[in-house]
């Protein structure tokens, strides 16, 4: 008897590589192209095993922490230690005070680099975290309001 598609997949192999794909941020479009299924065949293995299902969200989950703390670091600024290459010279005297030898080296050695923060990324942070505060066209609180104009003098219209 012929293994059905989906018994690849359901493999410790199978569910690897499924999760290695959501990680990567494919959509389950794209995830069901690689499996060389439809998007609705990839939707029915979803509910009807539940391994496929929860390899897909769960690796999927990471990878959003995983971008929101990147965005997040983004937006405060931090500081990396970067591995710089520097020209070292040093200079031996004699006792009289004459120049005996000159050696110059290479020496690798760590930086700490300040990454400042981010406009666009705080931006994109506080309309998605606070939208009723931070969205570019404000709603009004009161939709009762909307459109209504309020005339004490009636000579300017």
């Amino acid at each position: 008897m012929a293994k059905s598609k989906v018994e690849k997949w359901l493999t410790p192999d199978g569910l690897t590589l499924l999760g290695g794909w959501a990680r990567e941020g494919l959509t389950d479009e794209e995830i069901a192209r690689k499996m060389k299924i439809s998007r609705s065949t990839l939707s029915e293995y979803k509910k009807k095993y539940s391994d496929i299902s929860d390899t897909l969200k769960k690796e999927k989950e990471i990878v959003d922490y995983e971008v929101e703390n990147a965005l997040l670091k983004k937006c405060l600024g931090y500081n990396v230690k970067v591995l710089k290459n520097i020209k070292l010279k040093k200079v031996e005297y004699n006792s009289k005070g004459y120049k005996k030898s000159e050696k110059e080296e290479i020496v690798e050695v760590y930086d700490e680099v300040h990454i400042p923060a981010d406009t666009t990324a705080q931006i994109i942070w506080l309309k998605n975290r606070q939208p009723d505060k931070w969205r570019d066209k404000p709603q009004p609180k009161n939709n009762e309001d909307e459109g209504v104009v309020i005339v004490d003098d009636l000579s300017n219209y």
